[in-house]
């Protein structure tokens, strides 16, 4: 037994049955092991963005790591966007760098680099392998510091660690730490800012208090002390839909947002971070509360989220059968047609989602009225990049389909974003996902164009815009998604994508559809 085959066994013990992988020669005998270990699914990605990508979708759906396998430094620094947007979502994944063999890196061979260097600042964990004696140890603190609390994680494994010979050792599950108790000064704390101010505070949910069951009860609180409840801009997963509690979500845009807040004098955290601006702008606010705003932290990431809701709810004397509102009917609008709008396209996907589909929304600014009317949809997940780097909707769908293979996943999709790893089409179609694809082919980079004037500058000359606009030539997404694998057909009227969506959503197996607007 090499160190290789450790590592896999150590993985398919504590339930890692998925790679997504990239990789190069220094991680052949990792190859080899994998191929002799017929439990593990391997994936292939033919870029590494669509392989981190992919690793964090599947973490999302799962709570679970899945291992991804790249090639040195060059190959982890490919996916090290996919890897902050994971990273910010709070994803468990355990990243494998084959690196040279450790006596090999004094001779500076051409793809020797400082992996450590670069893995730091997109993982809450790195470790180099020491030899093939800490392959075992190794990987067990990797598994466990991918989930208490769940997080990005980085291993290097030298070629030598990975061939080198390993005596008896003894594989079995990694003991995980419970997540602390509830903090009851806090909880009550909360409570008392409750009471003195009804109508003035409000809680951001995020993580595991997004889930349905989590909601039900931030809902009872809401509606029983006059809290108003809201989810982040981005959002890593709720679950959501008819019959669920539906959270506000916090507008990207710094006036709209404050505006929101205006009248929060306490904003309670559940889970995530107290919300703030993406960028400086000049003249306005970083923080989107007011400067009075008391920002208190009723549970962190790595606590447990629902058990702090639960004892919120219960100091604050609310009966668990305290009546929620729910979201039941769409509005009242009649189906549009002609010409294809972004509009018309979210309230299309919104009536026609199938129930428990998943819904990877990376459509940027082009699918903005979608998460207002998800609201009235059929229960579904519904997930966004949360690292504000884009290229991460198509793996993110990807790997969300291999977790979760009997639910349908939807991808919306914006054609700039989407050409950042358009090859997650091509494993699509190699593994036969259930993947809906729709690009909003406008052509242009349109947020940017909303920064550009967010800065000041009304009016764009030549140069910007041949930064901006993505034309002559346009890009055709069918024929790129044919030469991926994947069957494509293009809509630029309502009534043709409205029939292209009922075909697509009544078949399996990777299908796109190209949005002219």
């Amino acid at each position: 037994m090499n160190g290789a085959d450790v590592l896999c066994d150590v993985l398919l013990a504590n339930d890692v049955t998925v790679c997504f992988a990239n990789p190069g020669t220094s991680e052949m005998h990792f190859v080899a092991a994998l191929d002799r270990k017929p439990q593990m699914r391997c994936v292939l990605g033919l870029f590494e963005g669509v392989v981190t990508g992919a690793a964090d979708g599947y973490a999302r759906m799962t709570d679970r790591p899945a291992a991804t396998l790249l090639h040195t430094g060059p190959g982890l620094a490919n996916g090290l966007a996919n890897m902050h947007n994971a990273r910010r979502a709070f994803s468990p994944m355990i990243n494998i760098v084959g690196d040279h063999a450790s006596y090999h890196l004094p001779l500076d061979a051409p793809l020797t680099s400082d992996i450590e260097g670069l893995a730091r600042p997109m993982s809450n964990w790195v470790r180099r392998i020491g030899g093939p004696d800490d392959v075992a140890p190794a990987t067990e603190a990797a598994l466990r510091a991918s989930l208490t609390p769940p997080g990005v994680t980085t291993l290097i494994l030298p070629a030598d660690a990975a061939w080198g010979e390993v005596g008896a050792v003894s594989v079995g599950k990694v003991r995980l730490a419970p997540p602390p108790a509830v903090d009851m000064d806090a909880v009550r704390k909360i409570a008392a800012a409750i009471r003195v101010a009804p109508g003035r505070a409000g809680i951001i949910v995020r993580g595991k208090a997004a889930r349905a069951d989590a909601l039900a009860i931030a809902g009872q609180i809401s509606t029983g002390s006059d809290v108003r409840l809201f989810s982040e801009v981005l959002i890593a997963r709720m679950q959501r839909g008819r019959g669920r509690v539906a959270p506000a979500r916090i507008p990207y845009p710094v006036d709209t947002a404050t505006a929101v807040l205006r009248d929060i004098d306490f904003l309670i955290l559940v889970g995530g971070k107290e919300p703030v601006a993406f960028f400086a702008y000049p003249g306005k606010p970083g923080r989107l509360v007011h400067e009075g705003c008391q920002v208190l932290t009723l549970a962190a990431h790595g606590d447990d989220l629902h058990a702090a809701l639960e004892a919120l709810r219960d100091e604050l004397g609310i009966k668990p059968s305290q009546q929620q509102v729910f979201a039941t009917a769409f509005p009242d609008e009649a189906t549009p047609n002609g010409r294809l709008t972004e509009d018309a396209i979210a309230l299309s996907v919104a009536r026609k989602l199938p129930v428990d589909a998943i819904v990877c929304d990376e459509a940027i600014t082009s699918a903005r009225r979608f998460f207002a009317l998800s609201a009235f949809a059929a229960p579904h997940d519904y997930m966004m990049g949360t690292g504000g780097s884009i290229g991460g909707g198509i793996p993110m769908a990807t790997g969300a389909a291999i977790a979760c293979p009997d639910r349908k996943v939807i991808n919306l999709e914006a054609d700039g974003s989407g050409m950042y790893t358009v090859q997650g089409l091509w494993t699509q179609a190699r593994e036969k996902l259930d993947v809906l694809t729709i690009v909003f082919s406008n052509r242009t980079y349109a947020i940017l164009h909303g920064e550009m004037k967010n800065v000041g500058v009304e009016a764009i000359g030549e140069n910007a815009r041949r930064m901006l606009d993505l034309d002559h030539p346009s890009l055709d997404w069918v024929s790129l998604a044919k030469g991926m694998g994947v069957e494509a057909a293009r809509a630029d009227t309502c009534e043709r994508f409205d029939a292209l969506l009922d075909s697509a959503l009544s078949r399996r197996g990777p299908f796109l559809i190209e949005a002219v607007l």
